[in-house]
């Protein structure tokens, strides 16, 4: 997306180090989260105005995108070429490189919610005949092939991957989500990756295609640190990390109003009401960073 933050420039590696100087100097450490929108663009965001593009022509079944010109409909992205895929592998591993480059203490895979790599992961919006398409394996290959990549950059122990077993967000959801899902953990836990981060909380909606898949169907799967995420409070968190099912679990809505929240969560104090959806991607400061921290409320 136009405002999004890209690791793209060298200038844009400025600006990150910056950011991981002030992170690090709590003493904190910090991974940087790589994301390609795939078919959840939209032309208006490229410079050239080409389609998104998207492991096969499907188009994101959604009222409308955001976008610089306003509301706009979804497009019907392009399907990759084959040959085309090893060059967004290599964007991948050169990401890496800059994220390394800005200080970060590690990359987070964004394989969830419908954007590129999980239209690759997923039947619904994988009908592919080449390599990387039909077959689980085949399907997991565009997935396999970044955290190759990348593992050129960074050890294992820095790398981590996120998936959205239940998601509907992005018009996801595939019929056969659960096996899909073990299998890609499964396939995940070769590589010794310091965590497994899962979206398996329902904050985002279900696609309602059977039960919902939770932390502990992972356990025999994932041997490396589960992180559980989304729609969590503090008390369904301290229990699923009591019961084992998860080593960590991740807060994101919460901390944007809440930019004290661990203090909240250790004094027991109330929390800010959730942000409004337009505060989540402000341009300003307004709805960034003017919440009230609990003691001066």
């Amino acid at each position: 997306m136009a405002t999004d933050p890209g690791i793209y420039s060298d200038e844009q590696i400025r600006a990150w180090k910056q950011i991981v100087e002030a992170v690090h100097a709590k003493g904190t450490p910090i991974f940087l989260q790589l994301w390609h929108c795939g078919r959840a663009s939209h032309s208006s965001f490229h410079a050239d105005g080409q389609a998104p593009v998207a492991p096969s022509a499907i188009k994101l079944n959604g009222d409308y995108i955001h976008t610089p010109n306003g509301k706009e409909p979804y497009e019907t992205p392009r399907a990759l070429e084959t040959a085309e895929v090893a060059a967004i592998v290599e964007d991948y591993r050169r990401a890496a490189e800059r994220a390394k480059a800005a200080g970060f203490d590690g990359v987070e895979i964004h394989s969830a919610n419908g954007y590129l790599i999980d239209t690759f992961l997923q039947s619904k919006t994988n009908q592919r005949t080449d390599q990387y398409g039909g077959s689980l394996d085949n399907r997991y290959r565009f997935l396999k092939e970044i955290i190759e990549a990348i593992l050129m950059v960074w050890p294992a122990q820095q790398v981590g991957v996120r998936l959205s077993p239940n998601g509907i967000y992005n018009d996801m959801g595939s019929p056969d989500y659960r096996e899909t899902f073990l299998y890609m953990a499964q396939q995940l836990n070769t590589f010794g990756l310091a965590y497994l981060h899962l979206l398996d909380g329902l904050g985002f909606g279900f696609h309602e295609l059977g039960e919902p898949m939770i932390l502990k169907e992972f356990r025999p799967v994932f041997s490396g640190p589960l992180i559980g995420n989304c729609g969590y409070t503090q008390e369904t968190a301290e229990a699923a990390i009591q019961a084992g099912e998860a080593d960590l679990i991740a807060f994101g809505r919460p901390y944007i109003s809440n930019l004290d929240l661990v203090e909240r969560f250790t004094n027991n104090w109330p929390l800010n009401p959730d942000a409004a959806i337009k505060d989540w991607y402000s341009f300003g400061p307004e709805g960034y960073i003017d919440f009230l921290f609990y003691e001066s409320a």
